[in-house]
C-alpha cells in the first residue's frame, strides 16, 4: 500500500452530493489540502512562498473514479511527484484517494507550474529549495526533465 499519505479526514455533510456520495469538487478539495501538507512538511509553506512571491498553479486536473465514497468515511490521499521539470518548475503529481478498507476510490492527476506573483508568469524555484524538492515522495514512473 502506498505510504506516501498527506490527508486523512472524514468525509462530511457539506461534501456530499445529490447522489449521497462524495461530490466530484470535494476531491479535487482533498487532493490541494493533500499537497499543500506535503510542502509544509517539507518547509515549503504558503507563508513561504509568500515571502518568495512565488505561487503554484495548475493547468489540468484529472480525476477517474474507481469507487463511491460516502458520508462519514475517513479517506486518506497519497501524492506522488510523477513528472519534474528542473529547466522551468512545471509539474505533475498523482493523487489516489483511498477508502477505509485500502481500496483505491479515485486517481487525481494534476499538472502545473509556479508562478512569480509579481509579473504574472512561469519561474523556477529557488536555489535553496531545490534540496527540499528532492524529499518529496516520487512515483515508480517519475520522469525528471533537465534539457
Amino acid at each position: 500500500m502506498n505510504q506516501n499519505i498527506f490527508f486523512e479526514g472524514q468525509v462530511l455533510w457539506s461534501q456530499i452530493d445529490a447522489n449521497r456520495h462524495l461530490r466530484h469538487s470535494a476531491y479535487a478539495d482533498f487532493c490541494a489540502q493533500a499537497r499543500s501538507n506535503m510542502l509544509n512538511e517539507f518547509g515549503l509553506s504558503l507563508n513561504e512562498f509568500a515571502k518568495n512571491k512565488i505561487g503554484p498553479i495548475l493547468f489540468r486536473e484529472e480525476l477517474i473514479y474507481h469507487r463511491e465514497v460516502n458520508l462519514d468515511e475517513i479517506i486518506k490521499v497519497s501524492t506522488e511527484l510523477t513528472k519534474y521539470s528542473t529547466i522551468n518548475g512545471r509539474f505533475s503529481f498523482r493523487h489516489q484517494i483511498i477508502k477505509p478498507n485500502g481500496e483505491i476510490a479515485a486517481t487525481v492527476n494534476v499538472d502545473g507550474a509556479w508562478l512569480d506573483l509579481q509579473i504574472r508568469k512561469l519561474t523556477s524555484l529557488p536555489e535553496a529549495w531545490k534540496s527540499i524538492l528532492q524529499k518529496i515522495p516520487k512515483s515508480t514512473d517519475y520522469i525528471e526533465i533537465n534539457e
